[in-house]
């Protein structure tokens, strides 16, 4: 008999833990942020090399202070791709993250896909907006616009360990 209920409590817990970590991944650590100003849209200049605010409406975003790349943003631009090139800096490397499945209107496949065909562009955010950590925008041909944090070159090394590579500032102690 005792063993019968050692073996009860031992499943329940299982599934309990299961349960909260499942639910802590998912849904648990994110917070809403509701757009306060343009602040939250911003794309590094080609001339000056620094973010500067583009327009924007309908901007939803997430994050969570577990995880620095766990920020995603969608929005929607009237700026023409065409604009975008000429006054914005282009990100050759972006490779969108998944959101969790209830944040609806970011889906990394489709923005990935997008990229891939052309009918998207990628531009730098904002370089380090913590240290070894890019804010990327991608913005569709219909003016459709995504927002994600990526790991970036100064990140991929320091966070394995290793030095940082040349022209990377150096990591916060």
């Amino acid at each position: 008999m005792n063993g019968k209920v050692i073996a009860v409590v031992l499943v329940a817990s299982g599934l309990i833990a299961g349960i909260a970590m499942y639910y802590l991944q998912v849904y648990g650590f994110y917070e809403t942020i509701e757009a306060g100003d343009d602040a939250f849209v911003q794309v590094t200049t080609v001339s000056t090399g620094e973010p500067e605010p583009i327009l924007f409406e309908n901007f939803k975003a997430i994050d969570a202070d577990s995880s620095p790349i766990r920020y995603r943003a969608c929005f929607d631009t009237s700026l023409s791709l065409a604009l975008m090139t000429e006054t914005y800096e282009l990100y050759d490397d972006a490779e969108p993250l998944t959101a969790p499945a209830w944040f609806d209107c970011f889906d990394a496949a489709e923005v990935g896909l997008a990229l891939e065909e052309g009918r998207a562009l990628a531009f730098l955010g904002t370089f380090n907006v913590q240290y070894g950590i890019d804010r990327i925008v991608a913005v569709t041909e219909d003016g459709k616009g995504f927002v994600w944090h990526q790991i970036n070159h100064c990140g991929e090394e320091v966070f394995d360990g290793k030095p940082p590579p040349e022209g990377c500032p150096p990591p916060p102690n």
